[in-house]
């Protein structure tokens, strides 16, 4: 059922390769890479090789600037407490609002996707590169100078690159904390990362052991960082070929919605291929996946951490979409396991399944 799996952007499911790199480390290989007879000395030289093929998959200038976390959301509220005063875009994910907003953070004002004018400077500024709901790439512009190297704006750059890392090149975006997971990009769960570019780091965000250069202490979860490595080098391999499936499968759905009325796509000029963010006028979300999911088809309402709710998406609200298009909105996101077969027949469905409600519902 891979191949009908469209909540990519959610989770992806763990590929065949990281799979077989993982299971020695999770029957033969049990060592401490901390202690330091052999058994140890393996796993600690695993572990390396992870990272630096992190460091690899997000130009690194060293594998030490990248910092083993439990995922995206750990490294985002780790970042937020060593900055007085942080500043947060409109498009961020709430594990960086939240936080943020709890630093004593406030919202940058912005036009659309793009981030307005700086009211003043920051110690530090975030911005999603990959908004995880439509896929969007925000324009920083006015905030930085052309080869975004930081500027009068903000002393420090944060992208969350959750929806970016093993899906785009990273060399051309410029930034000094990054944030990502595993689980995005085909590896395990509850592993992610923070890269450090040019070794600048906030306070410790553990203490206690000494692991991870002394930023995060607590014995390291060797499979998943195996797991995590061997995504990355993956996704490296792959990432031009992952991106044309992607935008391939995106083309077909939008071909098989063609006869869909009171249709419209949230988007940008700068989109990524993997996420496509669709309302229905006068529709609601839920009941088109749960007709979809009967079909055998998975699609979100939203982002994965808010998608059980029931309220409109705060970030489309922010940009100015009504509640009657905000409720029918779907998150379709592509993956390394779909096929442009799949993604035509989602499109016919989905297109069946909205004339179906809507004539349920009167209109």
């Amino acid at each position: 059922m891979r191949d009908r799996y469209f909540d990519n952007a959610s989770t992806t499911p763990l590929d065949p390769g990281v799979w077989a790199e993982m299971e020695p480390w999770l029957k033969d290989e049990w060592g401490n890479p901390s202690s330091l007879h052999s058994v140890g000395r393996r796993a600690a030289a695993a572990v390396e090789v992870a990272r630096m093929r992190l460091a690899e998959l997000v130009d690194a200038d060293d594998p030490a600037e990248i910092v083993f976390t439990s995922g995206a959301t750990e490294a985002n509220n780790w970042l937020a407490g060593g900055h007085p005063q942080p500043v947060f875009s409109p498009y961020e994910h709430s594990s960086v609002e939240a936080p943020f907003r709890a630093a004593g953070g406030r919202m940058a004002e912005a036009h659309g996707w793009t981030l307005a004018s700086p009211a003043g400077p920051t110690s530090l500024l975030s911005v999603v590169l990959v908004n995880n709901e439509t896929g969007a790439i925000p324009d920083l512009r006015a905030w930085f100078d052309p080869d975004l190297d930081p500027g009068a704006g903000a002393d420090r750059l944060h992208r969350d690159l959750t929806q970016a890392a093993g899906k785009m090149p990273l060399h051309d975006h410029w930034y000094d904390f990054g944030s990502f997971s595993s689980h995005k990009l085909y590896g395990p769960k509850g592993i992610g990362a923070m890269h450090l570019r040019g070794g600048s780091a906030p306070a410790p965000m553990l203490k206690g052991g000494g692991q991870e250069m002394g930023l995060r202490s607590g014995t390291l979860n060797v499979p998943a960082i195996v797991g995590f490595g061997a995504a990355a080098a993956i996704a490296l391999e792959r990432m031009g070929e992952d991106r044309s499936l992607a935008a391939d499968c995106r083309e077909a759905v939008l071909e098989g919605l063609t006869s869909v009325s009171d249709l419209r796509l949230n988007a940008h000029t700068q989109n990524s291929p993997f996420i496509l963010s669709v309302s229905f006028l006068g529709l609601e979300a839920q009941p088109l996946a749960e007709e979809l999911d009967a079909q055998g088809f998975q699609v979100s309402t939203g982002a994965a951490c808010s998608s059980r709710g029931t309220e409109p998406s705060l970030l489309l609200s922010r940009l100015g979409l009504s509640d009657d298009w905000n409720r029918g909105t779907v998150r379709i996101s592509f993956g390394r396991f779909n096929t442009r077969e799949a993604a035509e027949r989602l499109g016919r469905c989905m297109a069946e399944a909205v004339d179906r409600l809507r004539r349920l519902g009167g209109r």
